[in-house]
């Protein structure tokens, strides 16, 4: 009796078959190429997130260039910023160092600049001119703005800076921008 349990325990079957083995492989094919698809998505979200780090440095320095120059605010108006051929004065220079950051001068790869975000222009435009009549006295009003393209397509923003030059529908485009208001002393 002993060896008849015996004997049909050898006859039993131990180990995975070659059906179960290409099922786990066709499981594991499917998860890796999910966890491919993720790293791809990871790696553009971590490049957005940079370009809008750096578009954020890019606007405060602007900002604070001008607040630094306030009495000659209006030298800086520019849409897009370009950099004057001979800058004489400080808004003239700010703005060359702005536009040259802007395009990556800071960084560079065999000769090209790779320092900013891809197709990065900046725009600086006055929403109220100052007014220092007695009895009036309203500061001025700026809005710097930076403008870049993005990896994937969103909505629209409704800045105007870069507008038309991201793709026929500017959802590549990413804008942000920072109002600033430069008072007059002379009120006071």
């Amino acid at each position: 009796m002993l060896t008849a349990i015996a004997g049909r325990r050898g006859t039993g079957q131990s180990g995975m078959t070659m059906l179960e083995v290409l099922i786990t492989l066709v499981i594991l094919a499917f998860g890796l190429l999910g966890l491919a698809g993720l790293n791809i998505k990871i790696q553009m979200l971590e490049m957005e997130a940079y370009q809008r780090a750096q578009g954020i440095l890019l606007l405060n320095d602007m900002v604070r260039r001008i607040q630094a120059n306030s009495a000659d605010a209006a030298g800086y108006l520019s849409n897009p910023a370009t950099c004057p051929a001979s800058p004489t004065t400080q808004a003239g220079r700010d703005l060359c160092d702005w536009v040259n950051a802007l395009e990556g001068a800071a960084e560079s790869s065999s000769g090209t600049r790779v320092g900013a975000m891809i197709g990065a222009r900046g725009c600086i435009a006055q929403l109220q001119a100052p007014d220092p009549t007695t009895g009036v006295c309203r500061p001025g009003m700026y809005r710097v703005t930076v403008a870049w393209q993005g990896m994937g397509a969103t909505a629209a923003p409704s800045l105007t800076c870069g507008q038309g030059q991201y793709g026929s529908d500017d959802a590549l485009r990413r804008a942000i921008a920072n109002d600033l208001v430069i008072g007059l002393p002379a009120c006071l």
